[in-house]
């Protein structure tokens, strides 16, 4: 992975809305997956093998949960609540396997905003391309406090971005 410097602007937490909300679609390819298993060692044959998978009753090789755990966090430090921000708690239920190949929508909502204990509640669902639910719950985040008025600064960033299309309804940018 390649990266590249750019600038970065840190929300105060005065900033964020109750309601922005934040759409994300992944792919979800198989060489994400070996990057998956190759960080993690996880060698749980139904995310990889086929035949395993099908012979424990799937239609195809599985994403892990954590990999899309890892899609929802990297939304919430990169965009709402955006840098700077650390997940503090998150309860995701997955009612329905997420297949290889399978395109993944995000939905995130900014629930709450508590400007006392700078944290940010958020609302995830997450349907596939066959509008099946595979991700579902909130995480709590927290939002950094601001040690300066200058709100912008150089950080390191993927070439790529590192995701596939983003949208949000915020009102501020």
């Amino acid at each position: 992975m390649l990266f590249n410097r750019r600038r970065v602007r840190i929300r105060p937490a005065e900033e964020l809305t109750e309601g922005e909300s934040l759409k994300i679609i992944e792919k979800m390819e198989d060489r994400d997956l070996l990057l998956y298993l190759g960080l993690t060692n996880d060698s749980n044959p139904l995310y990889i093998q086929h035949d395993f998978t099908a012979a424990a009753g799937y239609d195809r090789p599985v994403v892990p949960a954590t990999m899309l755990t890892g899609i929802v966090t990297a939304a919430v430090s990169r965009h709402l609540p955006g840098p700077g921000s650390r997940v503090l708690e998150q309860q995701f239920k997955f009612p329905e396997p997420a297949w290889h190949g399978s395109t993944v929508t995000f939905d995130l909502v900014l629930a709450e905003v508590d400007l006392f204990s700078r944290t940010a509640r958020v609302r995830v669902e997450a349907e596939d391309d066959n509008l099946r639910k595979v991700m579902a719950g909130e995480l709590l985040a927290e939002i950094p406090s601001m040690a300066e008025e200058n709100t912008e600064i150089t950080a390191l960033d993927a070439a790529d971005g590192g995701m596939v299309e983003h949208e949000t309804n915020s009102r501020r940018r």
